[in-house]
Order: structure tokens, then C-alpha cells, then sequence
């Protein structure tokens, strides 16, 4: 009856919130392209090459998402060679990410809308064996079509804020049938068991792990783009001492601009490299940082002098991270929730947050409870933390270090995910 109601009142939902939507998807760019898979429809191509396969489908929401899918999908080709999967994503940044990095047994499209006729059309289309979604896409649509069809669904390195553990407990009786569907899912620490278990999953579905996005002896190179980028305006990032905002949110760009010009009195060759969190604000943002008298250029720009580089770009801030000094995590000082710092831990990198980093809680918690990361209240704070970082380069050492224990235990995450997957498949071949 809810499912009932739910789809009944989807079409409503979809045209209230539609225009938004497209003005979203209008200012990212490029999301006319294949516009049509979101409502189940595919090309003549797409669907040619989908009659002659039988693949896994792995959904992963945007850029971040996507990562976790590579990683988990390289290492379930390097245990079954015979491996194929469909990569499906939602936004177009995501989607960009997944084109550019996939490899050719991967084929990544966007992810239907969750309204029953677009799910059946995408079923038949793509006929999973299994489907993986990763962190926290459960739509009611999807999970109740595997169960209906047989098809084994699981969600891996799941992710539940606070805020959403809080909703989905005010609403369980709505939410618990569709998270009862799920066959296994795989939490990133112990005590998350108990939080989805909560939630209506019957507890011998669900398997600590650790996190796929943190286990570092998955951490793949880093590309030498960055630097060579840099060494073309004349800079050694190994001599070069680079201030770092990394995804950043409104407001945050300003501040790291004012920090910035504080530090580069006593630092005179100090650069400023930020990378918001998305790019259709690059105008704005480069609109705000020359209103500070800040020389601005463009990743995508020509190279000539600057002070402060903007990353308008998608899909390589992973990369960028290996020529800073000090990175600031975005969305922490602004805004809630935070943005994911690992990336540039693993980069060998010391990393500083505000006081809202509300997305990776505990890991948050535990990385300044062991001098592994800087947690700072304010700009003022931010601006002097910085400013000792680039002084001290024992400091940063330590910071990293510290840091690397405390992701320690996320080491293997990948494997014992791609295992529990593996015999998941196996046990999909009993059920009735």
C-alpha cells in the first residue's frame, strides 16, 4: 500500500520538483547527453551492447560514489576475470567522472528515476544479475523490482548520517520494507550495525568491513598532471609551499582568500589552489577572489602568473592533492556535513576542517583525538593553524603519519567487500 501510494503520487512529485532540477542540471552543463536514460530509455547502441551481457549493476550517486564503484569493480575483474558491469550514476559530474575512468568491460549510464514503469523499462534493458549501490541509494522502486525478480541487492560501504538515521528511525514503518530487501549490506565500523539493524535489516545481513573510500592499501597514484600543470607557470611543487581548499562550498573560497593574504606577508611565494565543490560557481567565485585584488586563473585557462588557481575541472581534485602543503576540507566552515578528507591523507598530506564535519563524524573525531588532523572553530583559527603548518614541517610530517594509523584499520576494506559479493552470487543460485 505505501509503494502503491508512493508511485501515485511520484509523477506529482516529479513535476514540482522538475524545473529545479533542470536549472541544476542546466548550470552543471552537458545534461541533455543521453538525457533520456534517466526515464529507461537507451539507445540502439547501448542496447545492442547490453543483449550480449548479463552484467552486474553498480549505482553510485556522483563523483565521490563513483570512486568507491571503481575501486570495488577493478577488484571483483581481478577475482573473476569474466566480469562486466553497468555503471550507472545521477549527477552529470558523476557521470563525466565515470566515462573518463571506466574501463571497456564497464559500460556507465545514468540511473533511471525511480517511478515503477522507468525501473521496469531499465530492468528489461539491462537484466542485472546482482546490483550493488553504494553508500545510501535504497529507492523503494529498485529494491522491491531485485526482490520480485530474484535479483540478490546489496549496499556496500553504507553511509547514514545522523540526520538520516533520525528520519528513517521518525519513519520506519515506511522505510523498513523497502530496507528489508536488501540482502547484505556493508557498514563501515562495528558499531554501525546496530544503527542499520535498526532500521528493519535482520542483522545477519549485515557485515563490518571497514570503508572502501578509506582503506588505504587501495589508494590508487597519482597522476603527474598537477604538477607538471605547475611547473609550466615556472613552480616546483616540492620547493612550493600551497594553501589547499578542497571541495569547497559558498563563502569558504572568501575566507581561504583573506587566510591567504594574511599568510603571504610572512610566506611572500605562499599559492592558493581551490577546488570547489562544484564547478558551475567558478564565475562566481572568480567574480569574488579579484574583488580581493587576487590574480585568478583557470585550470582550463591559459597559463600565466597567478596567485590564487581555480580547479574548474571535474574528476581530478584527487589528483591535485599531492602538490599541497596544507589542504582545508571543504564544507566544514560555512556549511554542514563536511566533504571527505582521506583523499588527501592518503596523498601524504596534512589536512585542517572547521566545526561541521557532521558526514564523517567519527572519523573526524578519532583523527584530531590522535593529533591526526586540525579541527578549527572559526577564519581566525583557520589562519593561524595554517600559518604553523607552513612553518613547521616536522608538524605536517607528524600529522600525516598520525593520520595513516588511524585509517589503518580500513585496510582490506575492498577485499572483504569483493568477498562478501562473491558469495552473495553464490547463494543467489539457491534462492528460491
Amino acid at each position: 500500500m505505501i509503494r502503491l501510494l508512493y508511485n501515485l503520487l511520484f509523477p506529482f512529485a516529479l513535476l514540482l520538483f522538475l524545473p529545479a532540477y533542470l536549472l541544476k542540471m542546466r548550470r552543471r552543463g552537458n545534461y541533455r547527453r543521453n538525457f533520456g536514460q534517466r526515464f529507461g530509455i537507451y539507445s540502439a547502441e547501448v542496447r545492442a551492447r547490453l543483449a550480449q551481457q548479463n552484467p552486474i549493476w553498480i549505482h553510485a550517486v556522483s563523483v565521490g560514489e563513483v570512486a568507491i564503484a571503481l575501486k570495488l569493480a577493478a577488484k571483483l575483474r581481478e577475482l573473476q576475470p569474466a566480469f562486466e558491469c553497468v555503471l550507472t550514476t545521477t549527477t552529470t559530474t558523476g557521470f563525466a567522472f565515470a566515462e573518463k575512468e571506466a574501463q571497456p568491460w564497464m559500460l556507465v549510464m545514468y540511473n533511471p528515476l525511480d517511478f515503477w514503469p522507468v525501473v521496469q523499462r531499465a530492468f528489461g534493458a539491462i537484466r542485472p544479475r546482482q546490483i550493488i549501490l553504494v553508500e545510501a541509494e535504497v529507492w523503494p522502486n529498485l529494491a522491491a523490482t531485485t526482490r520480485a525478480r530474484g535479483i540478490p541487492i546489496a549496499l556496500v560501504n553504507a553511509r547514514l548520517s545522523p540526520r538520516s538515521e533520525r528520519r528513517f528511525r521518525r519513519f520506519r514503518r515506511i522505510v523498513a520494507p523497502t530496507f528489508r530487501c536488501l540482502d547484505l549490506v556493508c557498514v563501515q565500523e562495528l558499531e554501525d550495525v546496530a544503527r542499520w539493524a535498526a532500521l528493519g535489516i535482520p542483522r545477519e545481513r549485515i557485515h563490518p568491513v571497514g570503508s572502501i573510500k578509506y582503506d588505504p592499501t587501495e589508494a590508487q597514484n597519482a597522476s603527474s598532471a598537477p604538477a607538471a600543470a605547475l611547473q609550466k607557470f615556472g613552480i616546483d611543487p616540492a620547493e612550493q609551499l600551497i594553501l589547499f581548499g578542497g571541495s569547497t562550498h559558498p563563502g569558504e573560497e572568501e575566507i581561504l582568500a583573506q587566510v591567504f593574504l594574511r599568510l603571504r606577508t610572512e610566506f611572500p611565494s605562499l599559492k592558493l589552489i581551490i577546488a570547489p565543490r562544484h564547478v558551475e560557481r567558478t564565475r562566481d567565485i572568480r567574480t569574488q577572489l579579484a574583488q580581493l585584488h587576487l590574480q585568478v586563473l583557470l585550470r582550463s585557462g591559459t597559463p600565466s602568473p597567478f596567485d590564487c588557481l581555480l580547479l574548474d575541472t571535474t574528476g581530478e581534485l584527487r589528483n591535485w592533492y599531492s602538490v599541497a602543503t596544507v589542504v582545508f576540507i571543504g564544507k566544514s566552515l560555512t556549511t554542514n556535513g563536511g566533504q571527505n578528507p582521506v583523499e588527501p591523507i592518503l596523498a601524504g598530506k596534512p589536512v585542517v576542517f572547521g566545526p561541521h564535519m557532521e558526514n564523517f563524524a567519527r572519523l573526524a573525531q578519532s583523527l584530531v583525538a590522535h593529533d591526526a588532523a586540525l579541527q578549527v572553530p572559526d577564519a581566525e583559527a583557520l589562519a593561524r593553524h595554517c600559518g604553523d603548518l607552513l612553518r613547521d614541517a616536522a608538524a605536517r610530517q607528524r600529522l600525516v603519519a598520525n593520520a595513516e594509523r588511524v585509517l589503518a584499520c580500513h585496510r582490506g576494506a575492498t577485499d572483504r567487500t569483493a568477498e562478501l559479493l562473491m558469495s552473495l552470487k553464490a547463494r543467489s543460485q539457491t534462492r528460491p
